[in-house]
């Protein structure tokens, strides 16, 4: 179902109007001192043909907004450019990440978003808006920052938790508590995320340096801090995440190691215990075949032979303590 309630409109620097029927976006396009957004929830092919018609929009560049599972990109056309960007979240209950698409098409005076869901939240895009009112004189690059922004930091956020996540994977491989199946499994679902969020993540370095060089065709100057913010943001998220790939694979190869030590610890107890065993069901075997044993019908062989398969098992078992494997 589409859901195009939002627009909003801005006049010289001011927010003039928003919640506009999306009819009359047309007409505040055709005037330099508006700058329009509108969004658009889940639209069809129908929808979004019509607004590209309305904007000059690429054949291109629609086609890219009606697929889903696009890479973060950032494409440059004659009249406009398309942004297709991933938010993302991270449960920790799960340690499942949660991705939403959005994509956008950015003219002079117009941003158009365009959701394949609603887990993409428009609205905190929004309350980055509001919460600058002093640059809002800089139209698209203003808007185009606050999108940015909200998405960065979904990525930022999500290697935060993710980070905190694998700290305490770390405490469990050199804790005292056994690493148990529902460790190997979250160790597991983690590595997913990260390589689920890397694919998200790593793009954004180009997308966000192409808008930082480009920054003359998006607006003034006076934006570029606030870019190179974001671009710094990026690079931090990215080799982040980039280091704890390499974490969590140390932890899982940890894992892998300390099962195996462990095995041998059990395999050699078991194999030292037999040996022990051994000695005297060796003993009493082969004098069980009607084979008289040294004493044979006095009560003193009994007793030294019993001593014997004591004394051996007490040697055999000192010498296995000595080397640990008791």
């Amino acid at each position: 179902m589409l859901d195009m309630g939002r627009t909003r409109l801005y006049r010289n620097g001011k927010l003039e109007a928003e919640g506009f029927p999306v009819a009359d976006v047309s007409e505040h396009v055709k005037d330099p001192s508006a700058v329009v957004w509108f969004d658009m929830c889940e639209p069809n092919e129908e929808d979004l043909r019509a607004i590209s018609e309305e904007l000059g929009i690429h054949e291109l560049a629609v086609e890219d907004a009606l697929q889903h599972k696009q890479r973060p990109k950032l494409d440059v056309y004659e009249s406009h450019k398309f942004l297709n960007v991933y938010a993302v979240r991270f449960d920790t209950g799960s340690g499942r990440l949660d991705v939403a698409e959005a994509a956008a098409f950015i003219t002079p005076n117009a941003l158009v978003t365009v959701r394949n869901s609603r887990r993409f939240e428009i609205e905190e895009v929004i309350r980055r808006w509001d919460e600058a009112p002093g640059l809002t004189e800089h139209g698209i690059a203003f808007l185009l920052y606050g999108l940015l922004d909200y998405v960065v930091d979904t990525h930022f956020e999500t290697v935060e938790a993710i980070d905190e996540q694998i700290e305490v994977l770390e405490e469990s491989v050199f804790g005292e508590r056994a690493i148990t199946q529902g460790d190997q499994r979250r160790t597991f679902e983690i590595r997913k995320s990260l390589v689920t969020l890397r694919r998200v993540v790593m793009p954004m370095r180009e997308v966000v340096n192409t808008l930082i060089r480009r920054n003359d065709e998006i607006g003034d100057g006076a934006m570029a801090p606030y870019y190179q913010d974001v671009y710094d943001q990026v690079l931090r998220a990215t080799e982040w995440t980039e280091s704890l790939r390499d974490l969590l694979s140390n932890i899982r190869e940890a894992h892998l190691t300390m099962q195996s030590n462990k095995m041998n610890l059990i395999m050699k107890r078991v194999t030292s215990w037999a040996a022990i065993i051994a000695v005297p069901t060796l003993i009493t075997g082969f004098y069980g075949q009607n084979v008289p044993f040294p004493g044979f019908e006095h009560s003193w062989g009994f007793w030294v032979s019993s001593v014997a398969i004591v004394l051996v098992s007490a040697v055999l078992y000192r010498s296995f303590r000595k080397r640990d494997w008791l």
